[in-house]
């Protein structure tokens, strides 16, 4: 079979264990008309962008041309648990909550002067809840944070009046992430909870706080405020901060 051929057919097979080839095109950066070409058997990647497919989809090279047959070979054992899985995470109801940015603060253990914070993209399709959750601790972060940057993927679903978003960071530490939050009983839209994070010390139970922006702001300067913020911060909602404070009180 032709190199272009298996590439499609590989490529297609991948591509079921995902939401849909949009998202894939959005999450890798392709253009969606030039990853249609790879789909379609009617072009091949360069080096640099086979490189980048890999690395999104966590295979070799050799992986990505071989014969579909000894490619899927290896995956089709574990085909039912998969899919099992995944209906389970993406079946109705979906959460009651709206595509947009969200800020997203966690804790600190041991460090209640501070407080990591993140950005939530949360995306809607139809009745799926998607999300990108960013941090990126700016030099010369204290120690206690997280232990590495974060690049999460995953959904959001809606179990018993929670909402859990479940991903995976797609940095070389490839942890799991799970953040359970509920709308406060409060006038204001505000999501609290509890997470699980990676520090330095290994995982850790913080509480998390979600906020969605209502100012515009583009998603650039959104990801350069993704660090640490001391509890003083001027760029730290007020509310945030009642919320953060009371939170430390309960732990």
């Amino acid at each position: 079979m032709p190199i272009r051929e298996n590439l499609a057919a590989n490529l297609r097979r991948l591509i079921r264990r995902h939401v849909s080839v949009s998202a894939v095109c959005r999450e890798l950066g392709i253009n969606r008309t030039q990853f249609e070409r790879y789909l379609q058997g009617k072009a091949v990647p360069n080096k640099a962008t086979a490189s980048l497919i890999c690395d999104y989809f966590k295979i070799d090279e050799n992986e990505l041309y071989r014969e579909p047959a000894a490619a899927a070979a290896g995956s089709d054992r574990h085909a039912s648990l998969r899919q099992t899985l995944y209906e389970n995470l993406v079946r109705p109801p979906s959460p009651a909550i709206a595509s947009g940015t969200y800020f997203t603060y966690f804790s600190i253990p041991g460090r209640p002067d501070l407080l990591m914070r993140s950005v939530t993209f949360v995306r809607r399709e139809v009745d799926l809840v998607t999300f990108r959750r960013v941090t990126r601790p700016a030099p010369g972060d204290v120690q206690g944070g997280a232990s590495v940057p974060g690049n999460h993927y995953g959904v959001a679903i809606s179990r018993l009046n929670w909402i859990y978003f479940s991903g995976i960071n797609r940095r070389r530490t490839s942890e799991p992430s799970i953040i359970t939050v509920q709308w406060a009983p409060i006038s204001e839209p505000v999501l609290v909870g509890r997470a699980i994070v990676l520090t330095g010390s290994g995982p850790a139970l913080v509480s998390v706080i979600m906020r969605q922006d209502f100012t515009g702001i583009g998603m650039k300067r959104a990801m350069q405020m993704a660090h640490i913020v001391k509890l003083d911060d001027t760029s730290v909602d007020r509310l945030v901060i009642s919320l953060a404070r009371e939170a430390d009180k309960l732990a």
